[in-house]
């Protein structure tokens, strides 16, 4: 699914008060990670995530890899965060 720059700008305004739920330490995406990031997009939509890393092509490579593997969007990424969005095709 491909954000147009409107939704995408309305979905950096819904972020901008969150708190990273799933965070990413030494070991890098593993399955557990892929589980705790595919709930906490089903439990809210939008989420954010940190990597504990300094280096800047694991953490691309990490948001990348888990937007690809969840089928979801990667709306913004600002230094070690990056804000993950999937619609809910369930209706709440």
């Amino acid at each position: 699914m491909t954000l147009n720059s409107k939704t995408r700008q309305a979905l950096k305004a819904r972020a901008h008060h969150l708190k990273p739920v799933v965070l990413l330490g030494q070991h890098g995406v593993t399955e557990a990670v892929i589980k705790e990031v595919e709930a906490a997009l089903l439990a809210h939509e939008l989420i954010k995530v940190r990597y504990a890393t300094l280096d800047r092509e694991a953490r691309h490579e990490a948001f990348t890899s888990i937007c690809a593997s969840l089928k979801a969007d990667c709306v913004q990424t600002i230094g070690n965060i990056a804000v993950i969005y999937r619609k809910n095709e369930e209706e709440k």
